[in-house]
């Protein structure tokens, strides 16, 4: 197969106005709390299931860890000034559960919480809107140890928890997201094993799926609850990562792989959520694998807890076929194939597809099927770029895709969905999981050895983009690549 390289799918790319992007359209960077905090264990925090995770021989590229990460622990009012200098108006991050509720029950801890109280105040200080994350997977080791996700209890300790964190924020903080992509949680770490907690067992995982889901109403229900009781202004919602199902033929086969897909990557999570159900045939799908949902009288309602905006994580859409590479229709369990087929499409460092154009149906299909107001919480690529002699990082790559997902979304404007924002993924390099140090999706370069803070070109470019989208100027003044980070 011909793969297209990201060299060849670079282009030199001027900043210049987004046509169709309103004035009240958001601005974002995001990042995650394990990612970037270090500070493993400080200020009473205890180990997340992420902290052991790591260090299990093999799991992680390296050996590697978020002890230190990117340091923003300390180096937070730096980051702060950082994220101002890009002219975002919103900065989207998690809050370390471990940090805030050490062990995951009991009362909260004021030496972690007062970190987010400072960021929140430095953020405030710059005109910079906060927008918390209330869990990027983080699960206190101590409550994996008592069963995880698959186990009922969960989903009330991180009400608790959800609560805990509201009540000292929820009066400065309008805009609160319960859970970071529930699938990756559910499925790499209990059905895949390939993340953290690093579990194989697909029953487990589907009993995940349900108590995630159960925590985000159980939560939602307090938050609603606590925000008009204090008059708080309040934006609910969840994030998923979502990507689109395309058939490779027109074969029976073929679709029926794309509704499994879509089944068990999309309507799995957004059905309940919205219609307040599960969808009859992924129910059906999985008691073919012996695994069922553990839903229990009044789940559901909580669960449809109405959110106020969608959150979609957005790396790719994927090609289904409904063979195996033998031409069987089903595996050797005899149960139904749905396999990703590779296409002669540019990738980026971690082999996915660039497919920007998946976005914008993306976006307007659940504008139809789901009619919630959606912001991209996330969307960005890894590339393997470098610093250059002149000390610079001239990530054509990386800017190439900010501006064509970018344009995706004015696009899925333009069709109709009510998309509100874009929040490019991610502020800067960091601990990518099970890869370590070893994949960067930043637009500000991270020198893991100085803790020295670069911007690559493409957070020039997004910046000048952002300042020439809001005055309606076309072009820029050309310098975008010429300032210093």
């Amino acid at each position: 197969m011909n793969i297209v390289t990201p060299q060849a799918y670079a282009r030199e790319i001027a900043a210049e106005a987004v046509p169709g992007l309103p004035a009240d359209f958001r601005w974002g960077v995001a990042t995650a709390a394990y990612q970037i905090e270090g500070a493993a264990a400080e200020d009473g925090r205890t180990p997340s299931i992420w902290d052991t995770y790591c260090r299990v021989p093999g799991m992680v590229v390296r050996g590697e860890n978020g002890d230190a990460a990117c340091d923003h622990y300390h180096r937070m009012p730096e980051d702060v000034r950082l994220i101002a200098d890009l002219g975002v108006d919103t900065y989207r991050f998690s809050l370390a559960w471990p940090r805030i509720q050490p062990g995951g029950r009991g009362p909260v801890n004021e030496r972690g919480l007062d970190f987010y109280k400072r960021l929140v105040d430095e953020l405030e200080a710059r005109g910079i809107t906060p927008w918390i994350t209330l869990y990027h997977w983080d699960l206190p080791q101590e409550l994996e140890d008592a069963g995880g996700w698959p186990a009922r209890d969960t989903a009330y300790r991180f009400a608790e928890y959800a609560a805990l964190a509201h009540d000292a924020l929820g009066d400065r903080v309008e805009h609160w997201t319960t859970l970071n992509e529930p699938w990756c949680s559910a499925m790499l770490g209990y059905a895949y094993g390939n993340q953290a907690p690093g579990r194989k067992n697909f029953g487990d995982a589907i009993r995940a799926v349900h108590h995630l889901l159960l925590g985000h109403g159980l939560a939602s229900r307090h938050l609603r609850e606590t925000a008009a009781t204090r008059g708080d202004a309040l934006e609910l919602g969840i994030t998923l990562n979502l990507g689109t199902a395309t058939p490779e033929t027109g074969s029976h086969e073929d679709a029926e792989a794309c509704r499994r897909a879509d089944g068990m990557g999309r309507r799995l999570y957004l059905d309940p959520l919205v219609k307040g159900a599960y969808p009859e045939d992924v129910v059906a799908d999985l008691a073919r694998q012996n695994a069922e949902l553990p839903v229990q009288d009044g789940d559901l309602a909580v669960i449809s807890t109405p959110i106020d905006v969608l959150g979609v994580n957005f790396y790719r859409g994927t090609l289904f076929s409904g063979v195996t590479q033998e031409g069987s229709p089903v595996d050797a369990d005899g149960l139904p194939v749905t396999r990703g087929v590779e296409r002669d499409l540019p990738r980026t460092a971690m082999d996915w597809e660039i497919t920007p154009t998946a976005l914008t149906d993306l976006l307007v299909g659940l504008e139809k099927d789901y009619g919630v107001p959606t912001v991209v919480t996330e969307n960005g690529a890894a590339f393997d770029d470098s610093v250059s002699a002149d000390g610079q990082i001239h990530d054509a790559g990386r800017t190439t895709y900010l501006a064509d997902h970018i344009a995706a979304v004015a696009a899925a404007r333009a069709r109709g969905a009510d998309v509100r924002g874009y929040f490019a993924w991610s502020l800067m390099d960091n601990f990518e999981w099970s890869y370590g140090y070893d994949k960067r999706f930043g637009i500000v370069r991270v020198d893991y050895d100085t803790q020295e803070r670069t911007l690559k070109d493409s957070a020039k470019w997004y910046r000048d983009t952002i300042r020439l989208t809001r005055t309606g100027t076309r072009t820029g003044t050309g310098d975008s690549e010429s300032d210093g980070g």
